[in-house]
């Protein structure tokens, strides 16, 4: 297995360790899941720039790339929901969208078509990336801030403010890149519709 491909396998066991740190109790629990987060999110550069300059792309890495990334934003957010940070609808209509898109690169798969991510794709990555770091730093903020004895109850008002509106533009993108994704690939799913006929 080669380094891309390690690497990405790495940010799967990394959503891990991020999961077990932001559910503990205390700043330093929250720093150290926003670094450990930021540490993933690092992987997912580093393993398409490795690839590319090393010429090291694979089927292997060209679909496991994308679901290691899914992996990693789907267990962020389901997190945010548990802990209350987001609406849970935003949350449900970024994997509805992400399970139709997985399942129609599985489909092209067993047609042995291998879609890789696309530029648009990549968007809406780190459009969640981002939406997940405002998130992560605005609980930090509110822990920090409570051990200062300086949080006021209006707080909360805006950090749900500003964590709602990151969302928000993290689910347009992905809706976006969703239809862009459908549009670009319709001859892979229009020809194999007409070939059943």
């Amino acid at each position: 297995m080669n380094l891309p491909n390690k690497l990405t396998l790495l940010r799967i066991v990394l959503t891990f360790v991020f999961m077990f740190f932001l559910f503990s109790q205390g700043l330093g629990a929250k720093v150290t899941a926003l670094c450990v987060f930021s540490l993933a999110a690092l992987t997912d550069l580093l393993d398409g720039m490795i690839a590319k300059s090393r010429n090291l792309i694979t089927n292997f890495g060209k679909i496991m790339d994308p679901i290691a990334d899914k992996i990693l934003v789907l267990a962020a957010f389901l997190s945010f929901i548990q802990l209350q940070l987001i609406p849970a609808w935003m949350v449900i209509v970024i994997i509805a969208r992400e399970s139709i898109i997985t399942s129609l690169r599985l489909f092209a798969l067993s047609k042995g078509i291998v879609i890789a991510a696309s530029k648009g794709g990549k968007h809406k990555t780190v459009s969640q990336i981002v939406a997940i770091f405002i998130i992560l730093l605005s609980l930090i903020l509110k822990e920090a801030m409570k051990q200062c004895m300086s949080w006021q109850p209006d707080y909360d008002r805006v950090i749900a403010d500003v964590g709602y509106w990151a969302m928000f533009s993290a689910v347009i993108l992905t809706l976006i890149s969703g239809v862009s994704y459908l549009w670009n690939n319709r001859h892979i799913f229009l020809g194999a519709a007409h070939a059943q006929k």
